[in-house]
């Protein structure tokens, strides 16, 4: 009797169907759950013969299995056909995709990395959304310094009893030199790039945002002398052999005294032409020895270690290499762009 009836459930359970996930979990719940059919044979199998229970034993397992397999097999054809049927996406890119190439951005900003890497200096990252005291306050800006007014920061949160607690968008990577001073003792040897980001109209010059890559070394007896000899390093390894520097009194409120760093122009030479308006030199990026009240501010002791500091925009950099006519085709993703950036690669 008990054989009889597994035959007809396993006949039953071959011819099994679904049409979707909801049928195929009632048919699980109708034969495999605990008050499912295969397990009501277990009633009957009580009453089983003790000769026979070994071969209905494993007609019972044979049937149980047979009946996962075939529930299983159901709902994944169910799962299948409701992916399939989701439809076409509108807004997804045609095939074939096009294919662009590493971003001209990532191509200076790595060979930057590169170059400073191998004269030792060493990674070291920050947070973007940061509060005004590792951006402003430790960096010795003023009060009243323009760069903490709205009309130069976005301001993502203002504390009206501390200023030093407002919380901002990086207007600059100095902040992760803040940071990294507070946790470190020298020699400190690292440079910093990222994203940053200021309250500026976006045009063909200039953007909301952009990338920098800034350096600090601190430790005992550094001089103005070893700035300049690694800043023109660099240029000769970034621009050429023959690349000359240019180093003009700037302001700056983090170091003293600080400089503007102008390098020959690579296309004319230094004769002068259109792209460095007919002077021969092209500004790169600013620098100086690290102001004492920075030092302090951090923990570091002015008196036993000095320092310098120095910071490029590597937009900046990026269309001094290759001409790039217009910031925003930087972040506009247009893959006909970064196609021309193959050979870079």
């Amino acid at each position: 009797m008990i054989l009889e009836k597994i035959e007809s459930l396993l006949a039953e359970i071959k011819t099994l169907t679904a049409s979707n996930a909801e049928e195929a979990e009632a048919l699980r719940l109708k034969y495999l759950s605990k008050k499912g059919e295969i397990n009501a044979l277990m009633a009957d199998f009580r009453s089983v013969p003790a000769e026979q229970k070994k071969e209905v034993g494993i007609k019972i397992n044979e049937l149980k299995q047979t009946a996962m397999e075939r529930i299983n097999a159901l709902r994944e054809q169910c799962e299948t056909a409701e992916t399939q049927d989701e439809g076409i996406d509108l807004t997804r890119s045609a095939y074939p995709i096009d294919l662009g190439t590493r971003h001209p951005l990532t191509i200076v900003k790595n060979e930057i990395i590169d170059i400073f890497s191998r004269m030792g200096f060493i990674l070291a990252d920050g947070p973007e959304v940061e509060d005004d005291l590792h951006v402003f306050t430790k960096m010795n800006f003023a009060a009243d310094h323009p760069a903490r007014d709205m009309q130069d920061t976005f301001f993502v949160e203002q504390n009206a009893e501390d200023v030093t607690k407002n919380i901002v968008l990086r207007s600059h990577t100095s902040s992760v030199q803040a940071r990294y001073m507070e946790t470190s003792q020298p020699p400190i040897r690292i440079i910093s790039p990222g994203r940053v980001y200021r309250n500026e109209a976006i045009t063909a010059r200039a953007h909301c945002f952009f990338h920098q890559v800034e350096g600090l070394y601190i430790d005992k007896d550094v001089s103005f002398t070893d700035l300049k000899q690694v800043l023109l390093s660099f240029a000769r390894e970034m621009f050429g052999a023959d690349t000359k520097i240019r180093l003009r009194p700037s302001y700056f409120p983090f170091t003293e005294p600080s400089a503007e760093m102008d390098i020959s122009c690579h296309i004319c030479g230094g004769k002068g032409c259109g792209f460095c308006k007919h002077t021969g030199w092209v500004e790169i990026l600013g620098c100086g020895m690290v102001d004492p009240n920075v030092l302090e501010q951090c923990g570091i002791d002015s008196k036993v270690y000095s320092g310098y500091a120095f910071g490029m925009g590597v937009e900046r950099i990026t269309n001094l290499k290759y001409q790039v006519s217009d910031l925003r085709m930087f972040s506009e993703n247009d893959t006909r762009f970064l196609e021309e950036f193959t050979s870079a690669n």
